[in-house]
């Protein structure tokens, strides 16, 4: 008896490990999620080289790929800061500044996107070759770049293929100010509305986006699904049982930030709170904030924000570097209590707010309460939000989380925990998956 074939998904994401950018854990985890559902996965993301140049790695991400993913990396050239000077041309090397002018207009030509525009070619050279070899079922492209739709609007038009769009950022929504990037009548907003329109899903990570979009791009706005970043099961496992980390009377409390500092972040805000609150109380005085992730995008840290960290090093805080995913859970487990500090927008979640929730840990929101992430932790027993962003208001913040996570208990922990059980990845993509899964079953049937 000859088994059913397997649905053929290719999975287009940018950045996928080693890569150590904010997305690449939601692709990770969508990819390892539908080849545990029976699809077979093919990803197709840029060249290790380009992380490993330019924006980092985490090689121990890669050992959470699953090994029955098949990755296919498209080479990516990427202007900004190439290391090999033998890869200049006579033309680059006579003017570099005119070379870069050109390749921007070049790429813009192709797709309308800065910097990524130019890799639409290879994008759709591999995405042929994949079809040819064993025709694909589903393809879903996720964002940004936004380059990344184009395989699946590709495969559609030149062969029925369905495709989905999952927004982890937005394209010409500004989330910060709350308004249109560009004109309603670029190039771009017409893509994209064409995109919107054909496509058989579109994801967003929260409601306040899908709404935006639906308004803004009415056609097909039935198929838009909020599916959040959320947190992985096995990363929730690693919290069970816990208790308070051991620590003397003398040493205090450990608060912890875990994610990357970029934009327009209450940073200094916080920083000065923090300052506040270490007058007012011995336990905070003794106690630790240390702050690991990245500071901006790059490689190298923004020295801008490092030097800023630095100008509170004499108050307790500390820069510690970037974390492997592999070892996130295990850095939350040495501290007392987190916290939580974004930029202002009705339209930001972030993805580190479903992992401070599987935690179990207090929270400090140091952010604006009209951020998105507010509706995602309200319930939190040991949830404290800032009334506004003023140093006093988050010191007495800060001084309220502190009490707290001096009398938790692992009952505590342990009802919190069951409280974030909704947040968890797999609540949110098992319906996408099921639902994706009967779609192309029934066109395969049809």
């Amino acid at each position: 008896m000859i088994s059913p074939k397997r649905p053929h998904l290719l999975y287009v994401a940018w950045g996928f490990p080693p890569s150590r950018g904010a997305g690449v854990y939601r692709a990770l985890a969508t990819a390892n999620a539908f080849v545990d559902a029976g699809w077979k996965v093919t990803v197709l993301t840029a060249t290790r080289e380009v992380f490993e140049y330019q924006t980092g790695t985490d090689t121990d991400l890669e050992l959470k790929v699953d090994p029955r993913l098949n990755i296919v990396r498209a080479p990516f050239s990427w202007v900004r800061g190439e290391p090999d000077l033998a890869k200049w041309s006579r033309t680059r090397i006579a003017s570099n500044l005119l070379w870069s002018y050109a390749r921007a207009k070049s790429d813009r030509l192709a797709f309308p996107e800065p910097v990524y525009g130019g890799w639409k070619k290879a994008l759709l050279k591999e995405t042929d070759r994949i079809h040819s070899a064993d025709p694909v079922d589903l393809v879903i492209g996720t964002a940004n770049p936004n380059v990344d739709f184009v395989p699946g609007w590709h495969l559609h038009k030149t062969a029925g293929v369905p495709y989905v769009m999952d927004y982890r950022d937005t394209w010409h929504l500004n989330v910060y100010t709350d308004t249109f990037v560009g004109s309603r009548f670029s190039r771009s907003a017409r893509l994209e509305k064409k995109l919107l329109a054909s496509a058989a899903e579109v994801w967003f990570v929260n409601a306040p986006i899908r709404d935006w979009h639906a308004q803004s791009y009415a056609p097909g706005s039935e198929r838009f699904r909020v599916v959040a970043n959320a947190f992985d099961p096995e990363f929730a496992q690693a919290f069970a049982g816990i208790s308070k980390p051991e620590r003397s009377d003398a040493s205090g409390l450990v608060f912890g930030y875990l994610g990357t500092i970029y934009g327009p972040m209450p940073l200094r805000e916080s920083l000065e709170g923090w300052r506040i609150a270490r007058t007012r109380s011995k336990l905070v005085r003794n106690s630790r904030f240390e702050i690991h992730g990245r500071l901006g995008h790059y490689a190298e840290p923004d020295p801008t924000i490092l030097a800023l960290l630095k100008e509170y090093a004499d108050d307790g805080v500390s820069y510690e570097g970037p974390v492997s995913k592999t070892a996130v859970a295990d850095k939350y487990k040495g501290f007392d209590a987190l916290m939580l500090i974004l930029g202002r927008s009705k339209y930001v979640t972030s993805g580190k707010v479903f992992e401070y929730a599987a935690s179990g840990l207090p929270i400090a929101s140091l952010h604006h309460p009209e951020t998105a992430c507010t509706t995602i932790l309200d319930g939190h027993q040991d949830w404290f939000p800032v009334p506004d962003l003023s140093p006093e208001s988050i010191a007495e913040t800060i001084l309220k989380t502190a009490q707290r996570a001096g009398d938790m208990t692992p009952a505590d922990y342990a009802r919190n925990q069951a409280w974030a059980d909704h947040l968890s990845r797999d609540k949110q993509l098992q319906p996408r998956i099921s639902h994706l899964t009967e779609l192309v079953a029934e066109a395969s049937h049809g």
